[in-house]
């Protein structure tokens, strides 16, 4: 029994026996050598060996002497497999030829006679654009596979999010979605709406920790004109602009008691009225809401209504933070390369090892919009092939952490990078907040929980 060659395997399809022989030998030991002498041998023997690389000639029997039989091979083993590279090695050198060659695929022109060490560099070349290309076709069919409404992921903890999504959706249930900043609450909360009965009607989202809280219920409910200084005109409000449709109420958790008590009127009749206004107007809507606060503790407090919460929450949806998904901070990290590096026309990037074994070291306290904005910068300010840990700028990453427990691990980690953006933005909130990839409220919300001091 032989042994599979691990060579890679090129094709040379040539009529001449001893040029096709000495081809044979003096490539045979850097390649697994197939051998070819006309259009259906050429063929049959690519079928069934499927070669990455292809010499060919164009004089081909049964007419040696003009192109077209080797032009026609070219154009089948191109319909068979358009990813081979295919290198036409001809005497018939007029440029018509190899025009036409080139327009049908090939890879190269050669005239021979043919100098053997520009044939080896051309032929290394060959083979490694062949295997870039193969490994970016896997990676796109891989990412398909894995992708659900432009989520991505592979982790398990992601699939049973993917599974309750396609069973929330069917439902008319209003939706809570849990999880830190920058999980993709807003995202899955547009694949509920995709997949639901209701996804040829409107996805109105609002951020309720954005809004003024003396706009939030104008911005919810719309006003009447005249109703307010300013309000010079009728205007409908969010929940009404998304009759037919859904509404996806983010950072719920910031909502003031006042508006949530009419936000429960509203889930529980389905009718609103405009701010000024007197007339009840019913609304067909279906509210998802989203918080990265604990709206537990806020019953607790008494800033946030038990009747609301569970009105909101008939299914509660929770997202994993990054740090806990395990080999996805690699597949979204590739996925976000691609899409950056086409947008900023760069090819051929790729992570360093070391780039990647930081990457999953990396605690990601911004979560996929952190790792999101660190690739962006990376592709934008690179000027080599290969990302490095300085490009994504984690080589500040914080020191071994300390604490007996899970959590204490993560607080510490998480005070250690507060406070390492704020020294580096001189107390900024703002810039601090888009280092670590997370909104201002949310930066707020992790120095209380940590007992930081704000900045004077």
């Amino acid at each position: 029994m032989t042994e599979t060659s691990s060579k890679p395997k090129l094709l040379i399809v040539e009529d001449d026996d001893e040029i096709r022989t000495q081809m044979k030998w003096a490539l045979a030991q850097d390649y697994e050598i197939l051998l070819a002498h006309d259009r259906p041998s050429a063929l049959e023997i690519f079928r069934s060996a499927q070669p990455t690389v292809v010499l060919l000639d164009l004089g081909l029997p049964p007419r040696p002497g003009t192109p077209e039989e080797g032009l026609a091979a070219l154009g089948e083993l191109m319909a068979l497999e358009n990813l081979t590279k295919v290198v036409i090695v001809s005497g018939q050198g007029e440029k018509a030829n190899a025009l036409q060659a080139i327009g049908t695929g090939a890879y190269d022109f050669l005239l021979k006679p043919v100098a053997m060490d520009e044939m080896k560099l051309l032929l290394k070349r060959c083979f490694h654009v062949a295997l870039l290309e193969r490994q970016y076709r896997e990676a796109q069919q891989k990412l398909a596979g894995e992708a659900f409404d432009g989520m991505l992921g592979s982790n398990e903890r992601m699939q049973a999010v993917f599974t309750s999504i396609r069973k929330v959706a069917t439902s008319e249930a209003s939706v809570l979605i849990l999880g830190e900043s920058g999980t993709g609450k807003e995202m899955a909360a547009r694949a509920i709406h995709q997949h639901s009965s209701r996804k040829d009607g409107p996805f109105v989202a609002i951020n309720c920790s954005a809004i003024p809280e003396t706009l939030i219920e104008s911005e919810l409910f719309g006003h009447e004109k005249g109703s307010f200084t300013g309000a010079h005109m009728q205007r409908k409000g969010r929940i009404e602009s998304a009759n037919g449709g859904t509404l996806f109420l983010d950072e719920i958790g910031e909502v003031p008691l006042p508006i949530q008590v009419k936000l429960l009127r509203f889930l529980q009749e389905q009718c609103i009225e405009r701010v000024g206004g007197r007339q009840e107007i019913q609304v067909d809507t279906r509210v998802v809401a989203a918080t990265n606060a604990d709206l537990k503790k806020g019953m607790v407090d008494g800033t946030f209504r038990e009747d609301l919460f569970y009105r909101l929450a008939v299914v509660q949806l929770q997202l994993p933070p990054l740090r806990d998904r395990g080999d996805d901070i690699v597949l979204l990290a590739n996925s976000f390369l691609q899409q950056f590096s086409v947008q900023n026309h760069k090819t051929g990037l790729v992570f360093a090892a070391e780039a990647v074994r930081g990457m999953v070291r990396h605690p990601w306290p911004g979560n996929v919009r952190e790792l999101q904005n660190r690739v962006r910068r990376a592709v934008i300010m690179s000027s080599d092939k290969r990302l490095t840990l300085e490009d994504l700028e984690l080589t500040g990453s914080p020191t071994p952490v300390q604490g007996s427990s899970l959590k204490e691990a993560r607080e510490s980690l998480e005070r250690e990078m507060v406070q390492q953006a704020l020294k580096k933005h001189g107390g900024k909130i703002t810039s601090a907040a888009l280092e670590l990839g997370i909104s201002r409220p949310t930066f707020y919300e992790l120095m209380a929980k940590l007992g930081l001091q704000k900045p004077e």
